[in-house]
């Protein structure tokens, strides 16, 4: 999105960083299960296993698939992840005021931008791991925690929040540390909505999925 305005460059950038970390570290690395994991974290798991495939595929590694590699990995993300959820929960009461129109481009432009971001990293997989250590599950919500294991033996805590729908579990929000990715988000498009207009938001994203 370019910059967010000066004053929101720093709160950005870290956004960015935790981005990053959360879409790459928390769903691509390898996986340590618990014997009986619910079907939350099956079915998250399912997707894990297929990007890691893609991944270390040896056929894929050439330039020259590249392009297929990533529209392997776009594939399988996007079948894991509720990008309309997302959108609604970091648009939060803004989301209500646009049109069917306008809530069809945002979803598709920030699905982009976390797509993007996630397969800029995701090539760098290097046998990190991780440990699914159980689920909590409330009607059709539910949280996935996990524990990541970096090479250097430090250990990071990130919570997947799923909802169930067509008797699935799709990811809505991911924090890494008690940080949630959708508040941060929501936090810097509120303050550019309150000072600006929804026009200008979109301007800025899509000049930040342009970039990358």
């Amino acid at each position: 999105m370019g910059k967010f305005g000066n004053s929101h460059t720093k709160e950005f950038m870290r956004t960015k960083y935790i981005s990053q970390v959360i879409l790459v570290l928390s769903m691509v690395f390898g996986v340590a299960v618990p014997a009986l994991a619910g079907k939350a974290t099956e079915h998250i798991k399912q997707t894990t296993d297929r990007i890691l495939s893609i991944v270390t595929d040896p056929a894929l590694k050439t330039p020259a698939k590249s392009e297929e590699r990533k529209k392997l990995i776009r594939k399988a993300v996007d079948e894991r992840f509720d990008w309309e959820e997302f959108s609604r929960r970091a648009l939060a009461r803004h989301w209500k005021k646009r049109t069917d129109d306008e809530k069809r481009e945002f979803i598709y432009l920030f699905g982009k931008l976390l797509e993007r971001t996630y397969i800029s990293k995701v090539e760098s997989y290097s046998g990190e791991k991780v440990c699914y250590l159980g689920e909590s599950i409330e009607g059709s919500y539910g949280v996935v925690k996990v524990q990541i294991v970096t090479k250097k033996d430090t250990v990071i805590s990130v919570d997947y929040r799923v909802r169930k729908k067509r008797n699935d579990w799709f990811v809505y929000d991911v924090s890494i540390e008690g940080v949630s990715f959708v508040k941060n988000y929501r936090g810097q498009f509120n303050s550019i909505l309150m000072k600006s207009t929804y026009q200008e938001l979109v301007k800025r994203l899509k000049e930040k999925v342009a970039q990358e």
